[in-house]
C-alpha cells in the first residue's frame, strides 16, 4: 500500500520477541505508507501486533528482548539504524505517541502541571513561565474543567478519562509531524471523544500532521480514518479506503469485526437486554441471537440501595495548605439496584459516576447519605463486617494495570481472594482459576504470566476473572469492557448476562459506551457534575430522553458510517465545573416525573 510523497513509510516490518531462549516472530511483513494530512487507522483484536507495530516505530522495545527487521522511513531517515540519540530528539518532538493506558505513561510524584512544562521546556526550548502558561493552554483545548487550577495536582487527582486527555496534551505539545494514537480514546466518554477526534482533524487541517490510529472502535475508524489496516496474529490481511472497506470488506476477519460493533438505535422494540450474537472470524458467519430471560426480582428487596449520596474533596492551596474550596464529586444521588438488574451510570469524565462506584465499597469515603448492600449497612460497617460487605459486592476497576500487582502471577491473583474467602482450598484453586479464564476468553495456561506479559485488553479480562471469583451478589463494572477490541468485548458482555440469568447477579455498569449501556441495561441513570439529571428505563433514556444533557451525550455517539461521516464542532467555552468554593451550601434538587419511573433533574 504505497503513498505519494508519504510521511512514514514501513516496508516488510517484522519483529520478534525472545520467549524461554527462542525468538518468536510476533509482527510478520507489515507493510503500508501514511501520507501527509492522512490519517491510517490500524485494527484488529487485542494481541492481533497493532501496539507491537506501533512500538516497534518508536524503536520503544527492549534490545534485549525484541527486535525489528525490515524498513521505516520517516522523513528521509531509516528510523531501525538510526542512533539513539538521534531517536530520542525524534520521540516527542517530530512523532508524538498516544499510549493506551494513562497511568504507565504518567509520573505519579510529579504534577501534572511539571509533567507538561518538562516536554515543552526540553523540545521547545520555552522558559519555565511560558511552559506553565502553554500548559494551561492544552489543558483548555482537551477540556480539562478548572485547567490553571488543576495544574499542581497529581495524576492520582484526575479520573481515568481526564488522565487521558493529559496523556493526549503532552502528545501535541510540540505539533509532531506525525501522531501516533495507541487507542488514545478508549477511556473517554462519548462526548470528550468527540472533541478529541475533531480537535486532531483540526490539527492535521493547520499543521500538516498525519495520524498512524490504532483502535478497536470501528464506529472511531468510520469516523476519522482515510485508510484502514486490518491485522489478525501479526499480519495484515486487509487494507484499503475505509469507506470501500465498511462497504464492501473481503476477507472474513474484516466482515466479523465490522459484524461486532454495537449500534446506537439496535435495540429499538426490545425491552430486555440482548447477547451478541457470536461471530466465526475464519468465516465472518454471524451466529443466533439468543434472547435473555426475565431476570429482575422487581419484588425483591434491593441488593444496592441509595440514598442521599455526597462525596466532597477539599481543595487546598497556599503553603498552610487551607481548603479553599471542594470538589462536589457526588451531590445528593438515590437509585436502587436490584437483583438480576442492571443499572448503568453514563457521563462525561469527572461527572462521578466512578466516585459513586468507589464510595458504595468505602474505597472512597463518604461524608453523607445513607448505603445498603443486601440489607445491610455500608458506612458504619467496620472489620470482618465490611470485608463480608465486599465479597458480596466485587468491583472492577477502569485501568487494569492500577488493579493488579505487577509481581504476582495472574493465577496466583485471581486465587487469592478465593482461598482467603474459604470458597475453595489451595488444591482445588488451580482449576477454578483456569475455569475463570477460560469463561472470560484467556488459555488457562496463561495463569503462569505476570501482568506485564498481557496487553491492556487482555488485562481487563483478568480483572473481570478475579471479581467472579468470589461468586458476589453485585458487580460494580467500572468501565469494564472499555479496553476490549470489540470480538471480545461482545463476548464477555454475553457471559455477564449469562452468569446475571444462572445466579441471579445485580450489575452497577459505569461506562461512556452509549451502544454498550443501550444493549446491557435495564435501567439507565445520566450524571453530569456529581448529580443524577435523569434516570429511567433504557428504552426510556435511548428513545425518549428528556434532559439537554442527554441528549447531548446521544448526538456525540460515533454513526459507524464512512459515508455518513460528520464534523462535529466541540462546545464553546470550558465544561462546568464542579468545585465550589468553601462555605458553599448545595441547594436542594427536585425532580419531575415524565412517565413510568421515568424522572428528569428540574
Amino acid at each position: 500500500m504505497s503513498v505519494s510523497g508519504a510521511v512514514l513509510s514501513i516496508s516488510n516490518l517484522t519483529t520478534s520477541f525472545r520467549i524461554g531462549g527462542q525468538w518468536r516472530d510476533v509482527v510478520r511483513n507489515v507493510s503500508f505508507d501514511i501520507g501527509a494530512r492522512e490519517t491510517v487507522a490500524v485494527v484488529g483484536e487485542s494481541g492481533s501486533g497493532k501496539s507491537v507495530t506501533a512500538l516497534s516505530i518508536m524503536r520503544l522495545l527492549s534490545a534485549a528482548n525484541a527486535r525489528s527487521r525490515g524498513r521505516i522511513d520517516f522523513g528521509g531517515r531509516e528510523l531501525l539504524s538510526c542512533p539513539l540519540a538521534e531517536m530520542r530528539r525524534i520521540r516527542g518532538n517530530r512523532i508524538g505517541m498516544i499510549f493506551q493506558e494513562p497511568m504507565t505513561s504518567l509520573n505519579p510524584v510529579l504534577t501534572i502541571g511539571d509533567q507538561i512544562t518538562e516536554v515543552l521546556i526540553r523540545h521547545r526550548g520555552m522558559r519555565h513561565r511560558a511552559a506553565e502558561a502553554e500548559a494551561v493552554r492544552l489543558l483548555d483545548r482537551v477540556r480539562i474543567p478548572s485547567a490553571r487550577a488543576r495544574l499542581r495536582d497529581y495524576p492520582m487527582n484526575y479520573s481515568g478519562g481526564m488522565r487521558q486527555r493529559v496523556v493526549i496534551a503532552i502528545a501535541l505539545a510540540c505539533s509532531p509531524r506525525l501522531l501516533i494514537a495507541d487507542e488514545p480514546t478508549t477511556a473517554l466518554d462519548v462526548t470528550i471523544q468527540a472533541q478529541i477526534l475533531e480537535l486532531i482533524k483540526t490539527l492535521q487541517e493547520e499543521d500538516g500532521m498525519s495520524v498512524l490510529f490504532i483502535t478497536h472502535d470501528m464506529g472511531v475508524v468510520a469516523e476519522i480514518s482515510d485508510r484502514t489496516v486490518v491485522m489478525l496474529d501479526g499480519e495484515i490481511v486487509e487494507a484499503g479506503q475505509t469507506a470501500g472497506l465498511f462497504a464492501a470488506a473481503k476477507h472474513p476477519y474484516t466482515r466479523a469485526l465490522l459484524a461486532s460493533v454495537p449500534r446506537l438505535g439496535s435495540m429499538t422494540g426490545h425491552d430486555r437486554p440482548l447477547r451478541f450474537p457470536l461471530i466465526d472470524r475464519e468465516t465472518g458467519d454471524i451466529g443466533p441471537i439468543a434472547p435473555t430471560a426475565d431476570t429482575v426480582r422487581a419484588e425483591a428487596p434491593p441488593v444496592l440501595a441509595v440514598a442521599n449520596l455526597v462525596v466532597r474533596y477539599p481543595v487546598r492551596r497556599g503553603l498552610l495548605r487551607r481548603a479553599i474550596g471542594r470538589i462536589h464529586a457526588v451531590e445528593d444521588i438515590s437509585f436502587e439496584v436490584r437483583p438480576g438488574e442492571t443499572v448503568s451510570l453514563v457521563g462525561e469524565s469527572g461527572c462521578g459516576k466512578s466516585t459513586t462506584g468507589r464510595s458504595l465499597i468505602r474505597l472512597t469515603a463518604a461524608q453523607a447519605g445513607q448505603i445498603r448492600i443486601d440489607g445491610k449497612t455500608v458506612r458504619e460497617a467496620r472489620g470482618s463486617d465490611l470485608a463480608a460487605l465486599r465479597r458480596q459486592a466485587q468491583m472492577v476497576f477502569q485501568d487494569p494495570f492500577e488493579s493488579l500487582n505487577p509481581r504476582m502471577r495472574i493465577g496466583e491473583a485471581i486465587a487469592e481472594p478465593m482461598i482467603v474467602h474459604g470458597l475453595v482450598s489451595r488444591e482445588r484453586a488451580a482449576a477454578r482459576v483456569a475455569e475463570l479464564l477460560e469463561g472470560v476468553g484467556l488459555a488457562a495456561s496463561m495463569a503462569g504470566r505476570f501482568p506485564h506479559q498481557f496487553s491492556g485488553g487482555q488485562r481487563q479480562r483478568i480483572c473481570i476473572a478475579r471479581a467472579l471469583a468470589l461468586e458476589p451478589k453485585l458487580i460494580i463494572a467500572d468501565e469494564a469492557v472499555s479496553a476490549l477490541d470489540v470480538s471480545v468485548k461482545a463476548q464477555v458482555i454475553n457471559l455477564m448476562l449469562d452468569l446475571q440469568e444462572r445466579y441471579g447477579l445485580a450489575y452497577l455498569f459505569i461506562s461512556h459506551d452509549m451502544a454498550i449501556v443501550e444493549r446491557i441495561s435495564h435501567r439507565v441513570a445520566v450524571m453530569y457534575l456529581g448529580e443524577i439529571v435523569e434516570i429511567g428505563r433504557r428504552r426510556d433514556i435511548f428513545e425518549n430522553p428528556q434532559h439537554s444533557y442527554t441528549r447531548r451525550l446521544l448526538a456525540a455517539v460515533p454513526v459507524g458510517n464512512p459515508l455518513e461521516r460528520r464534523r462535529r464542532r466541540p462546545p464553546e467555552g470550558e465544561v462546568g465545573s464542579a468545585f465550589r468554593p468553601a462555605g458553599f451550601i448545595a441547594a436542594k434538587r427536585t425532580y419531575r416525573q415524565v412517565g413510568d419511573a421515568h424522572f428528569v433533574l428540574t
